[in-house]
């Protein structure tokens, strides 16, 4: 299953009790359809996402990054403080691909264009030759 959706919280690594190392993070995704009434309605559906296969993606992966991911979904049952039982949406990532817009893509895009506009050797004011 492929789903795209944006990172609710950054990424965190866990480690389990046979010190295997999984990133954990959240990722929302919305879809919109018009009931019988013609009214639009705008649909938010939250998954909890773990990828087992390198932790260095943490770094990657910051609130509001656009992702699109490959995996397969299962769910699980959990009960709520007021004892009502409900279920939430896993998704077990084997393949993720960035479209950019998180905290750390921002800053290093703006890392870079400062780069690309000055070079080491270049002063305020020199002509350039092309």
């Amino acid at each position: 299953m492929n789903i795209i959706g944006r990172l609710t919280r950054d990424a965190e690594i866990r480690t389990t009790s046979k010190e295997k190392q999984v990133v954990n993070f959240s990722v929302a995704t919305n879809d919109s359809y018009r009931n019988k009434q013609g009214e639009r309605i705008e649909q938010t559906t939250y998954f909890d996402c773990s990828y087992w296969i390198s932790p260095n993606v943490v770094k990657i992966l910051t609130k509001g990054t656009l992702v699109e991911l490959t995996g397969r979904v299962s769910t699980r049952p959990w009960t709520a403080s007021n004892g009502e039982i409900r279920a939430s949406l896993n998704f077990h990532t084997s393949t993720i691909k960035l479209h950019g817009g998180g905290k750390k893509t921002e800053n290093a895009q703006t890392s870079t264009k400062e780069q690309k506009t000055k070079t080491p050797n270049q002063e305020d004011g020199d002509d350039l030759p092309f």
